[in-house]
């Protein structure tokens, strides 16, 4: 194809903002943006282009990532606040400004969550999936319902009387549960007690029923059986409510043990103070003075939810009962190349890099390449890091493997890696066992670099085989995260991942890395060096450019450099999913600036970086880089990350032409980031093709998979400017 219409088209009309440009006004806050990226995940689930149940697994994901927010940043902020800390974030505000910003904005966007979760469930029942209350149970449903509370629910039931001789007991983290209000029959003495609702059950109970689907939520099926419980007793009022606690991990930096520093920080996890209480919208005074005071909430740290609690359990029902309801099946592709040389992951390699886009090719072939290490005979050592794995991971399965076979193995697992603790404690004790090397890296740390190194023996010498990858190893998420996976034997790149590990594993700090920046030593200064060498250019005249694309961008210093370069002419676009600090299009500060952020079927998790390096992108002369960090502080100057150089022609191609071009020119799943900060979604007028990145990517092969039947008839969507 020609070079698409996006790359001629001229930046806004920059507007002027108030404040000092060269103070914290530069600045959009973090939190504010993050539930701006929140609140555009839910508006996918108000989407009528969506598939009902896809907007339902939608309205679960904001709910399930709103609570994660509150546990981790509004735990921290708050921790802040009440030691009175006022110390102001980079736009300026204190602890307790953001709190109070926080608060006005969730609880809009709760709200929005129960009215889309009306209308979904409106249009599903309407569909024959029926979301049921104990007043919808018919005499034909009572008899199914009674069997499966004895069987299934009453075992696991706790039913808790409150008294002096009961006091409350505590209630983890995401725990929900029913305070009851009681009276004897006989004599209408009145009893107050608690029914935890557990979780070992799924929240949704489905009803046998010929004309669709029927689900009953399991609080309303243990109201149902009070009596059950409670015998002698009649229910005069109830009250549903969940906890939320400060979930976030403090470990001591000089433990001598750091897995049993861990195991008993999880412990603490589960009992940190609360920081949110949902709770029956109308609830009686009592009953809710009651919960807040056992709870040690404030009344501004009560949401009042007139609807359904645990918005974020609604993902139960997304299955594949309904095919009709949830997108088109997409069947990842298997590289051709792979395909070409019968599977064989070194001889695929051999011929010439080869960069897979997850998940459009399939992430077995990561799978592969370390089972197909793990068994050859002629491969003499494995080095993996590990960051989230999933439980059965075939990588941990393949490594155990190769380590019982008396190959040198070494992992490297993060145990630091948030809510994912717990999971890699065990996978570490396991390849223990099983006699693999394993290093847990810097205490100071962590290690989110996503690399694996096969040493293989081929003839005299020895070949290293590298991946480097944007996304975990983890072959659950990498069906729905976009990510990419670099395969290459090329010696630099394997002598600078061996340095890495060597970093890593004995503290020895990396010297005369060839193709690889790594953080926290080099990387944000060479990022930091590339974008003023564009500025550089731009000054002298020449063509000067940027694109970039991550999940978040907040370091100061780097979007000082970003707002340097576009002053002296640099054309930015930027593609953020997340959260972003920058204001693009701001009048002498960022008028070459475009930002926009792609919420769709896929979860946008690579990144990418390219500098046009004196030429219009794209180019033969552009650098171009892959790295598994975000642009944050901590990613920079906290955590081991990884960025990569492409030297491949081929990759270089897939990573501009392709990827990024795609990204760039998308406008269906598309957002526009306003100078305030705010996300627009893009303007599709009526009866005109909007351009969907996912979907392309669905429909084309890529460029470095190609195999004998050769990339020329693979769709470009821009072509070289040399």
């Amino acid at each position: 194809m020609k070079t698409a219409d996006f790359l001629t088209q001229p930046f806004p009309e920059p507007v002027e903002i108030e404040g000092d440009l060269s103070g914290p006004a530069r600045f959009v806050n973090r939190e504010i943006s993050w539930v701006g990226f929140n609140t555009r995940v839910l508006d996918e689930a108000q989407n009528p282009r969506v598939p009902l149940l896809e907007r339902l697994r939608f309205l679960s994901i904001s709910d399930t990532n709103l609570d994660e927010f509150y546990t981790v940043r509004v735990a921290g902020l708050r921790e802040l606040a009440q030691v009175g800390n006022t110390t102001p974030a980079a736009d300026g505000l204190t602890p307790a400004e953001q709190l109070t910003l926080i608060d006005t904005e969730t609880r809009h966007l709760m709200a929005i969550q129960q009215d889309a979760f009306a209308r979904i469930t409106s249009d599903l029942a309407a569909a024959g999936l029926v979301i049921m209350k104990r007043g919808d149970v018919t005499d034909d449903d009572t008899a199914f319902l009674d069997q499966f509370f004895i069987d299934n629910v009453f075992p696991v039931l706790s039913p808790l009387a409150i008294d002096p001789a009961h006091p409350f007991p505590f209630i983890p983290n995401e725990g929900f549960a029913l305070v009851l209000e009681l009276e004897r029959k006989k004599d209408k003495r009145p009893l107050r007690a608690l029914l935890p609702v557990p979780h070992q059950i799924g929240r949704f109970v489905r009803l046998p029923n010929d004309t669709g689907q029927w689900y009953l939520p399991l609080e309303e099926l243990l109201l149902l059986n009070i009596t059950r419980l409670f015998p002698g007793y009649k229910l005069r009022d109830f009250c549903a409510f969940q906890v939320l606690r400060d979930s976030d991990l403090e470990v001591e930096d000089e433990a001598e043990d750091l897995v049993r520093e861990f195991e008993t920080a999880l412990k603490r996890r589960r009992r940190g103070e609360a920081v949110r209480l949902k709770l029956s919208a109308n609830a009686a005074a009592p009953l809710k003075s009651f919960i807040m005071r056992e709870m040690s909430v404030r009344e501004d740290e009560v949401y009042d939810i007139a609807g359904l609690i645990g918005i974020s359990d609604l993902g139960e029902l997304v299955t594949d009962l309904r095919p009709d309801l949830l997108w088109p099946t997409f069947t990842p592709r298997i590289p051709e190349r792979v395909q070409d040389h019968d599977g064989d992951m070194f001889a695929a390699i051999r011929q010439k890099d080869m960069l897979l886009h997850h998940p459009y090719e399939t992430f077995d072939m990561v799978n592969r390449f370390v089972q197909q290490a793990a068994r050859d005979p002629d491969v003499v050592a494995i080095k993996q890091t590990l960051y989230r794995t999933s439980r059965n991971s075939p990588i941990v399965e393949a490594l155990c493997e190769a380590a019982e076979d008396g190959k040198s193995v070494t992992a490297l697992i993060e145990l630091r890696a948030r809510f994912d603790e717990a999971a890699n404690i065990r996978q570490s004790r396991r390849l223990e066992r099983a006699g693999a090397h394993v290093v847990y890296g810097f205490t100071n740390y962590k290690t989110h670099a996503k690399m694996s190194v096969v040493v293989r023996r081929e003839g005299d010498r020895l070949v290293t085989y590298t991946h480097f990858g944007t996304g975990n190893y983890h072959p659950i998420t990498a069906r729905i995260y976009t990510d990419l996976s670099l395969f290459t034997c090329d010696a630099a790149l394997g002598r600078d991942a061996t340095k890495v590990f060597n970093y890593i594993g004995g503290y020895a700090q990396p010297e005369d890395l060839e193709n690889l920046a790594i953080s926290p030593l080099t990387l944000k200064s060479q990022l930091i060096e590339m974008i003023e060498r564009e500025a550089t250019l731009a000054r002298d005249g020449k063509p000067a450019s940027i694109w970039a694309k991550m999940n978040a961008l907040i370091e100061g210093d780097v979007i000082d450099a970003l707002y340097a370069a576009s002053q002296a002419g640099v054309q930015i676009n930027l593609v953020v999913r997340g959260i972003c600090g920058l204001r693009p299009g701001v009048k002498g500060l960022s008028e070459n600036i475009r930002v926009k952020s792609i919420v769709g079927r896929f979860l946008e998790h690579s990144r990418i970086i390219i500098f046009g390096n004196g030429k219009p992108i794209p180019s033969k002369k552009a650098r171009v880089f892959m790295s598994s960090a975000d642009w944050m502080g901590r990613n920079l100057a906290r955590r081991v990350e990884t960025l990569v150089e492409i030297h491949n022609p081929t990759v270089r191609a897939q990573i501009m032409e392709q990827i990024m071009a795609a990204n760039l020119a998308d406008v269906a799943q598309s957002w526009v980031m306003q100078p305030d900060g705010r996300f627009k979604r893009a303007v599709v007028p009526d009866g005109e093709f909007a351009f969907n990145c996912h979907r392309f990517f669905m429909e084309n092969p890529s460029l470095s998979g190609r195999g004998s039947a050769g990339a020329a008839d693979v769709p470009h969507l821009t072509h070289e400017i040399d």
